[in-house]
Formats: C-alpha cells, structure tokens, sequence
C-alpha cells in the first residue's frame, strides 16, 4: 500500500477555509504540524491488527450502580400547583420568553 501524500499548510487552509476559520500565519504553522501528527496516529491505530479483539463501549468491565426502575404513583396535580409560585389555567405559568409572540 503506498503511503498518503504528506499533510501541507495548503491543506489545513483549505480545511479552514471550509470551517470559515481564519488563521493567521503563525496559527497555520502550528495546526499543519498539530493535524499531521493526528493523522499520523490515526494511520497507525488504523494499521493494527484488532480482528480477535471484540467489539467494546468501555475497556473496564463496569456494571449498572443504579437502583431498579420501580413504577411508583406521580405527584398529585393539584398539590403541585398548590405549592407553585404562580398558576394559570391549571399550569405553572412562568415568565414569557424574550422576543416570543404574547
């Protein structure tokens, strides 16, 4: 397998350009060289034989701490709104939203 084409400052201007950034000089210098090295890792990663390694969400073996999910009763309706600071049409009624339609 021939190898890629070396990452370039034309490149990562390119890709700037396509994100709308603006880069200076200075900050292309560093992101050629900073992206390069990504690219390079990420090429050997990809170059690693993993066809024995199964599939994983988590390298640790890790198991759910949480309680059950039981079905209890909800709140009643009534009570909560009783409790609420302000009510409307059997609802909390909060403040309008800045630039929303009254």
């Amino acid at each position: 397998m021939s190898e890629p084409p070396a990452l370039g400052r034309d490149d990562v201007a390119h890709v700037a350009g396509l994100a709308r950034l603006s880069l200076s000089e200075e900050e292309l210098d560093t992101f050629t060289g900073q992206l390069a090295r990504v690219i390079d890792h990420a090429r050997d990663v990809s170059s690693l034989d993993v066809h024995d390694v199964p599939p994983t969400a988590h390298p640790l073996p890790v198991r759910n701490v949480l309680r059950t999910d039981d079905p209890c009763p909800g709140l009643d309706r009534g009570e909560v709104l009783a409790a609420a600071p302000d009510v409307e049409d059997n609802r909390f009624k909060v403040p309008r939203i800045v630039g929303e339609a009254p």
